[in-house]
């Protein structure tokens, strides 16, 4: 595939890797007695992690989803209905046996009969079809979306666990949306629309848009016919959202999920690899699976459809793929610290108390470095990825200024402190790459 100019990833020899920029930038670790594949996050991972879920969060409601919550265990039998049981169990984590760990001598059942064991989950549709279940639905109610920010798991094999990027427990952006197949395209136009711009804002140029199809194999569920009008529509978003941007899309048949076509959102790694880093997809199986319906204007009981959405994704994997697509010099709104005050030893401890008071009231993220020289703290602060450093001493205080560098770009500027907040906070509000000093 030929990928438009301008989509060229960094030269692989001079990636570093995300889990050594973990370390320096303090982003994760991990810890023997917690186990592997489950990593902690440390204070700048978290602020990362935190900017993220926000966003995903706005995007999901402007795009019209409601939030829920639910819980990350279920009893087996929602995973046998479901499908994932079938498919994943494998990947699953043990079943809890409320009478014990392990089953009976049958290994079906706990010694007190415990038949429906508690699994942690694979995924978080079932929990939302249940909820969508919860009450009847007309026509006129859809499309119903709900969101969620939700943990899942994966009980990965410790051979292939890899920093934040192959982990057991996924905080996942997670979108459902349930419709009639009439408001098919729209919904997905919707969501495609969504994927470009929160990718847009995270600084990730699209290659192309991939639309994975069935093929005249028997594998597939559902009826021909629903494939195809299906896959039309996909096919009529593309046409609708591609050109526009600029991008190219192709389809490739055998490619889909048993239970529904999708589109795929391509991009490069910082490696110049491949990767899909959104889907949109279509859901035929558990609306059949647990009977997921709505009464339509006949009066007649019909089958919703399930499309599943999400805008950031992993959280995880998404911050590995930034911390590596930006060799952890992460937009001005994501970067851990946006700004490293420098204090001098002739008078500028105190206006640095103040002005770092002073950025926090507004929401940002400020250290105030102190200790030894200041070639060695701006070393410290370079390692981290400090998105700006500003360096205040008695000039700086008696000419109400901080003389603020930028290293990512090696920008300098003597910014008035009286504007210094104010635009650090609309850049940090409007979510953008760097910081015009």
């Amino acid at each position: 595939m030929n990928v438009p100019a301008g989509n060229e990833a960094p030269a692989a020899s001079a990636v570093v890797d995300h889990r050594e920029l973990g370390r320096d930038m303090r982003i994760f670790d991990t810890s023997p007695l917690v186990g592997p594949g489950l990593p902690l996050w440390l204070p700048a991972g978290a602020a990362i992690r935190y900017e993220l879920e926000q966003y995903a969060r706005e995007v999901a409601l402007r795009t019209g989803c409601e939030p829920v919550y639910s819980p990350v265990l279920g009893k087996r039998s929602l995973y046998e209905l479901s499908g994932h049981w079938a498919k994943f169990a494998d990947d699953m984590f043990p079943p809890m046996y409320l009478g014990g760990p392990q089953g009976g001598s049958d290994g079906t059942s706990a010694p007190d009969g415990d038949t429906d064991p508690l699994v942690l989950r694979p995924a978080n549709c079932p929990h939302h079809a249940q909820i969508y279940a919860s009450e009847p639905r007309s026509y006129r109610d859809l499309p119903v979306r709900y969101s969620e920010l939700a943990s899942m798991f994966r009980a990965e094999r410790s051979g292939v666990l890899s920093g934040l990027s192959r982990v057991r427990q996924i905080n996942l952006d997670d979108a459902h949306v349930f419709c009639r197949p009439d408001q098919v395209g729209v919904e997905v136009r919707t969501a495609v629309v969504a994927v470009l711009e929160v990718l847009e804002t995270l600084d990730i140029e699209v290659s192309y848009f991939r639309l994975s199809g069935r093929d005249d194999s028997g594998r597939w569920l559902g009826e021909p016919a629903q494939w195809t009008e299906a896959e039309e529509a996909l096919r009529a978003v593309l046409d609708d959202v591609a050109a526009p941007a600029g991008l190219p899309w192709h389809a490739e048949a055998g490619e889909a999920a048993f239970y529904g076509p999708k589109i795929d959102v391509q991009v490069l790694d910082a490696r110049g690899h491949e990767e899909t880093l959104a889907t949109v997809q279509l859901d035929f199986n558990q609306p059949e699976r647990f009977d997921l319906t709505y009464v339509a204007a006949s009066g007649e009981r019909e089958r919703v459809v399930m499309i599943h959405r999400g805008t950031v994704g992993a959280m995880e994997r998404m911050v590995a793929f930034l911390l590596e697509r930006h060799g952890g010099r992460l937009p001005f709104w994501l970067a851990p610290v946006q700004v490293c005050l420098l204090p001098l030893p002739d008078g500028g401890d105190a206006l640095a108390d103040d002005v770092a008071a002073d950025l926090r009231a507004r929401g940002l993220r400020v250290r105030v470095e102190r200790d030894g020289s200041l070639g060695n703290r701006i070393r410290l602060a370079r390692e981290r990825r400090d998105a700006l450093l500003g360096v205040l001493g008695a000039r700086e205080a008696a000419s109400g200024v901080l003389a603020v560098t930028d290293p990512a770009s090696g920008a300098k500027a003597s910014v008035p402190l009286a504007e210094l907040g104010d635009r650090l906070a609309d850049a940090a509000r409007r979510r953008v790459p760097r910081v015009d000093l």
